[in-house]
């Protein structure tokens, strides 16, 4: 065999130290960022953000955006629609939140999450920026710029820098004070809007809505999935107020036909252009027919540029919207990590993110559906702040026994409060309660084939956290 020049064990040691040189790098970065003000302790001001992407000469205008709000769904729709929009040939960004195990999958350029040496460098680049605008608020008496904050400008520069055509931003939270809101999307995307957040965003649906409403830019095309009546009137008067144009689910397009089928569920969309049959996504539940809706209607109005209108009743048709065989090869490519995700077999081992009653109540919907489990025991985590009596609520008809623990979590709910919690709910026979939660897992597992049980499985949800806990014991990546 020939030898290759210039390789051996000390250029593999090399390699393997830079590595590790650099890994420690994105630690630090990271560090210093989570060292500021926590994603849940938010200061409502979009004051910091502005004057960071100023200083950075606003590199949220050097691409297109679609730009994404709601209160469940909106992870899954940011990544159907920029997946659709990278079959289409586009460069892509997408920022979406929270992460599962690595900040840096909030940030992909073309489907990918930003490598730890961009990371880095965007880092690197941005905090002179960051140092100048906290030394100011400093001054000022004001406080410094937030963690989700940070992250914003980082990804809009490296968006920028790439460059990207366009990104697909999902909201972190509410909409018109949301950081992400600085960009000028032309096509805004509303998921169903329920009751979440309650301290910040406000204690009724009609409230919420005006808060995610902010997101609609004058102009704009304004993608409804299907409201409440609640929601409806405020979203549909910031629309008017900005003179955007409406496509409303079940008005301008709609799920027209759904069906089970292995893996997945196979659809016929009918968009706001034109009807698109025999579409298959590899993702559970009525829920995610109705992303995925939303987000082809979102990249039918971003693409379809072209002055149709698109309030009249003849555009839904075959041979006027977008390329079928596009759009079948995207959707059949989407994934939403941590959505009724099976992270491991015999017995199976659900992990979803459902983290408030509505996201509950779809997620046992799902399992209905999709699933034949003939025993389905649940491993339950939700934080201080979430309306666990709903949760558990939702969930108890599906499970039949629940397993009460914790997650890495500060703000995880006391097992031993949430157990309480449960045994109203499920009775004191069917709860059992771990504080570790790969006690609780193995506990559960074990449940799920007792006695020999052929088509046991264990759900393990109630926060984003429960599933990224879940998918790093199972080394899921």
């Amino acid at each position: 065999m020939a030898r290759v020049e210039g390789r051996g064990p000390q250029h593999d040691e090399k390699e393997i130290a830079a590595a590790q040189a650099l890994s420690q790098q994105a630690a630090q970065v990271y560090g210093e960022i989570l060292d500021r003000a926590p994603e849940h302790d938010l200061i409502p001001s979009l004051d910091r953000i502005e004057a960071v992407v100023q200083l950075l000469g606003d590199p949220q205008r050097a691409f297109e955006a679609v730009h994404v709000t709601g209160t469940n769904g909106k992870s899954s729709t940011t990544r159907m629609i920029e997946r659709l929009l990278r079959e289409h040939n586009l460069r892509t960004g997408r920022f979406t939140s929270p992460h599962l195990q690595d900040v840096r999958e909030r940030i992909a350029i073309d489907g990918e999450i930003i490598d730890q040496q961009r990371f880095v460098d965007v880092y690197d680049e941005v905090k002179p920026y960051l140092d100048l605008v906290d030394a100011r608020n400093a001054e000022a008496g004001k406080p410094r710029m937030t963690y989700f904050e940070v992250l914003v400008a980082l990804a809009y520069a490296a968006f920028a820098d790439t460059p990207v055509d366009v990104a697909a931003v999902e909201v972190g939270l509410g909409g018109s004070w949301d950081a992400t809101n600085v960009i000028d999307a032309r096509v805004a995307v509303i998921t169903p809007i329920g009751i979440d957040h309650e301290r910040l965003l406000g204690h009724d649906v009609a409230t919420i809505a005006t808060e995610k409403s902010g997101i609609i830019k004058p102009g704009a095309v304004a993608v409804f999935s299907e409201q409440h009546d609640d929601a409806t009137e405020p979203l549909m008067s910031r629309a008017a107020e900005v003179g955007a144009t409406v496509l409303r689910e079940n008005h301008n397009f709609s799920v027209s036909q759904r069906e089970v089928a292995l893996g997945g569920q196979l659809l016929t969309l009918q968009g706001a252009a034109a009807v698109y049959p025999d579409i298959f996504i590899p993702l559970h539940g009525a829920h995610q027919a109705q992303n995925a809706v939303a987000a082809l209607v979102a990249v039918e109005a971003f693409l379809l540029s072209d002055g149709r209108d698109w309030s009249a009743t003849d555009n839904s048709r075959e041979g006027t919207g977008l390329d079928i065989d596009v759009v079948r090869a995207a959707f059949a490519d989407v994934d939403s990590p941590g959505r009724l995700e099976v992270v491991r077999r015999s017995p199976t081992v659900l992990i979803d993110a459902a983290h408030n009653p509505a996201g509950a109540q779809v997620l046992a919907d799902s399992l209905e559906e999709a699933f034949g489990f003939s025993r389905l025991v649940g491993v339950v985590a939700v934080l201080e702040d979430k309306d666990a009596e709903s949760i558990l609520g939702a969930l108890e008809p599906v499970l039949e026994e629940v397993v009460i623990t914790r997650t890495s979590s500060p703000r995880a709910m006391a097992p031993d409060e949430l157990a309480e919690i449960a045994e109203d709910v499920f009775g004191e026979d069917r709860v059992t309660t771990f504080e570790r939660l790969d006690d609780a897992l193995d506990y559960a597992m074990g449940k799920a084939e007792e006695g020999g049980m052929i088509g046991g499985g264990v759900l393990a949800t109630g926060s984003v956290t429960m599933a990224a806990d879940v998918r790093r014991l199972f080394r899921v990546r």
